[in-house]
């Protein structure tokens, strides 16, 4: 073995032995949630007949993505210091936050109350569409309240057992693939132009640029609240500027960026939403630039987890999930006139990407 093999073997066991750490600190945090629900409706959830064999899986899917994650890293896909995002035993003092929005999650959810906003929500409403004006999840304020915004990405670490960051870098190896194509030996994203619609906090667009430093990325988001977040997360990367909108009517003049891209967004958005999203992306996307994106599995795709996609919309306000899990990505990435349409999986997530 030459050294720069033994050199990735040894960062990509160090990886793996953190990235599993992270996500073990993640998981125990996920288990304190239905003693949360349970002493907030004074409810007790009946057990899954089949919860052995589930938690088996998920943890086989789980090791799954981590190991194919951090062997990105070691294949210098993109850098380690990915991995350094929302470790838990820095965030105890947001832990705690968590646990307390918890408990007014859980009475919104025992009611199925999901239109309840405070003042300060309700004042971000008058602009956005109606399919958008709900508590996602049950969240409070749902995406129209800074603390929201604030406690979003930890949340979803939570609820994902520590696999979110790396669900939302599935999507990394394909747009790599991409600007090496275009750039040749320019992979650093130099002359290009991205853009992230429904970019929320900005997790995703971090990692790009982490991994395309040169590159100059828009940042959109629908909500004002998130986006002022997102600013503040990716204060340390230059070549940004963030715009408030709708993916599905894009401020920006056609052929304008080399990539566009969302992450977690079209399994929240009607049918019809999502094909003017998909129309609109490629209106402002180069000739032959990159289109993609990741979000949940769909029917299908990993049948040894359909039953969780399938529970899911139950467990969490998601009215547009079951028409999503049932309406495949890649037929509407096709028939919308996006080409070459590929995927890749791991977990309950999957990126679909191609060109226009």
């Amino acid at each position: 073995m030459d050294l720069q093999n033994l050199n990735q073997n040894l960062l990509e066991k160090h990886s793996y032995a953190l990235s599993a750490t992270r996500s073990a600190g993640y998981l125990m945090q996920n288990m304190s949630l239905p003693l949360i629900e349970m002493l907030a409706t004074r409810t007790t959830r009946r057990r899954d007949p089949n919860f052995k064999e589930h938690i088996k899986i998920i943890l086989r899917e789980l090791d799954a993505l981590l190991k194919r994650d951090v062997h990105n890293i070691a294949q210098g896909i993109y850098p380690f210091e990915v991995l350094a995002s929302l470790a838990p035993i820095y965030s105890l003092g947001k832990y705690a936050l968590v646990l307390e929005d918890a408990f007014s999650i859980a009475r919104r959810k025992n009611a199925r109350q999901t239109k309840e906003f405070s003042p300060e929500a309700q004042g971000f409403m008058d602009d956005v569409p109606e399919y958008y004006q709900r508590n996602f999840h049950f969240q409070t304020n749902g995406y129209f309240s800074e603390k929201s915004a604030k406690l979003y990405e930890y949340q979803v670490e939570i609820l994902f057992g520590g696999a979110a960051n790396p669900m939302r870098r599935l999507l990394i190896p394909s747009l790599r693939k991409f600007v090496a194509e275009r750039s040749g030996d320019k992979i650093d994203g130099a002359g290009m132009h991205f853009l992230e619609v429904g970019a929320g906090t900005g997790a995703l667009t971090k990692f790009v640029k982490m991994t395309f430093p040169q590159a100059r990325v828009t940042v959109m988001d629908l909500s004002d609240p998130y986006l002022g977040i997102a600013r503040e997360n990716l204060r340390k990367f230059n070549k940004l500027n963030f715009v408030q909108g709708e993916a599905e009517n894009l401020p920006f003049p056609n052929e304008t960026f080399d990539a566009v891209y969302s992450c977690f967004l079209f399994h929240e958005l009607p049918e019809p939403i999502r094909k003017q999203v998909i129309a609109e992306g490629l209106r402002v996307l180069k000739p032959e630039g990159y289109y993609g994106m990741v979000d949940s599995i769909q029917t299908g795709d990993n049948m040894d987890l359909d039953w969780a996609i399938q529970r899911f919309p139950v467990d969490f306000h998601e009215p547009f999930f079951k028409n999503y899990i049932d309406t495949p990505m890649e037929e509407l990435f096709t028939e919308g006139g996006i080409k070459n349409v590929e995927n890749d999986q791991g977990f309950f997530s999957k990126a679909v990407f191609g060109t226009k």
